[in-house]
């Protein structure tokens, strides 16, 4: 719950006072009371407005201290409106729609910052996400992503808060959607911690990418990302077993994937593709929806899923689609073919590089060497997966893929 108010809750303070970094720090500390009371207290019957009336007294606060005692009365009351001299009280109706955070979210996507701060500054005043998280969803050191959202803050000091102009969305848009592409895939495999999946970060990006879409619906790279998280999302059920063990797409349990999402899903997919230029949200839409007709994961159309694979690495570096592209390949020319791609793979990219301490490179490596009857590599290459990886219920999954290989146990035979 506190996720899902924090961008609405800074989206209020920045566009009643100004002040962006002060006024995050404001809303942290009121989400950390939050964290505090409630628990004992109970969740009050307005959790945003309560929210926002300790956001704005602890940022009172903080524009104080930054001011002399001669200027500090002042100051306060130039930025309050006349109408607004007291905090919204919890009951009150002036707390911010949802608009706010879409507005919030172009704020922070705004051209001055470079294009690894606006995704570092969206995700962690938009998505919720720690520092530490989005430093794990790039592969880089976080003391590199504290110092872009610091130096992203300070840029935006004075900044007004309001919604963009058509010029200004055409050009935000490609550094928003990959926020909201980003926060999706935080929430549907989080980066670490004991859920595999952190379902409220997966819907509001849908929300937020459905409230885009309203504003621009006839863009195709709007229409496609929104079909991906949908159709990516539908096999949420099915990921997690009873004790929210990681479950495999090909041993999901078919049944309880949301068929009214697939079916929205795929028709946004046909829709999108009717909009040039096709951009890697369409086509990884392809991809999830190809997933999706499947019946079983034997039906599945691994011809045509290599083909779109081949379509997103010619559109640029991606090291994921890289590695989905090798599976692709071991599904239509055997095991050995996607272990060959590997290999190359590693030897193109420099070092230290995208792959390096990744631990899907080697989750993807022991498929593909337990398919190719190669159990020895295959356990190491799990365990190693085991534990590169932060999230629990992956290092989980891949202990128990490595436990099966055990020198005690038959060999598989190969899959090719």
């Amino acid at each position: 719950m506190l996720r899902l108010h924090a961008p609405q809750v800074l989206g209020a303070l920045v566009r009643r006072y100004g002040h962006f970094g002060l006024a995050e720090d404001a809303v942290q500390e009121a989400l950390l009371a939050a964290a505090g009371q409630w628990p004992a207290d109970g969740v009050p019957a307005n959790p945003r407005g309560w929210l926002i009336k300790v956001a704005s007294r602890r940022l009172t606060d903080l524009l104080r201290a930054e001011e002399s005692r001669r200027r500090r009365e002042e100051t306060a009351a130039r930025l309050v409106p006349a109408h607004e001299r007291t905090a919204p009280s919890p009951g009150e109706s002036r707390a911010p729609s949802g608009d706010d955070t879409l507005t919030l979210l172009f704020l922070c996507c705004r051209p001055e910052l470079s294009p690894a701060a606006r995704v570092a500054l969206t995700l962690r005043a938009v998505g919720g996400l720690t520092t530490a998280e989005i430093a794990r969803a790039h592969l880089v050191p976080e003391a590199t992503i504290a110092r872009r959202v610091s130096r992203a803050k300070e840029k935006l000091r004075g900044t007004p808060f309001r919604r963009p102009d058509p010029a200004e969305l055409a050009e935000r848009l490609g550094a928003v959607l990959k926020v909201l592409y980003l926060i999706f895939t935080e929430g549907h495999t989080a980066t670490s911690g004991q859920r595999l999946r952190r379902g409220d970060l997966a819907r509001e990006a849908i929300r937020l990418t459905r409230v885009l879409r309203a504003l621009l619906p006839d863009d195709g790279r709007v229409t496609g990302l929104l079909a991906l998280m949908l159709l990516t999302d539908a096999r949420a059920a099915a990921r997690t077993g009873p004790h929210g063990e990681l479950v495999p797409l090909d041993e999901q349990d078919r049944a309880l994937w949301d068929r009214a999402a697939l079916a929205e899903g795929t028709a946004l997919v046909e829709e999108s593709l009717r909009r040039p230029p096709v951009g890697v949200y369409q086509v990884q839409a392809a991809v999830a929806a190809l997933h999706g007709e499947a019946a079983s994961a034997r039906d599945t159309d691994w011809p045509q899923i290599l083909a779109l694979y081949d379509v997103l690495v010619a559109l640029g570096p991606d090291p994921m689609a890289a590695l989905g592209r090798a599976v692709a390949l071991s599904m239509v020319r055997g095991a050995r073919a996607g272990l060959i791609e590997l290999d190359r793979l590693e030897e193109a990219t420099p070092s230290p590089g995208p792959f390096a301490g990744n631990h899907r490179l080697y989750a993807v490596r022991a498929h593909l060497l337990e398919r190719a009857g190669d159990p020895v590599a295959a356990r190491a290459a799990y365990q190693e997966a085991a534990r590169r990886t932060l999230s629990e219920p992956e290092a989980r999954y891949l202990s128990r893929r490595a436990a099966r290989l055990a020198p005690d146990r038959p060999a598989p035979r190969p899959a090719d």
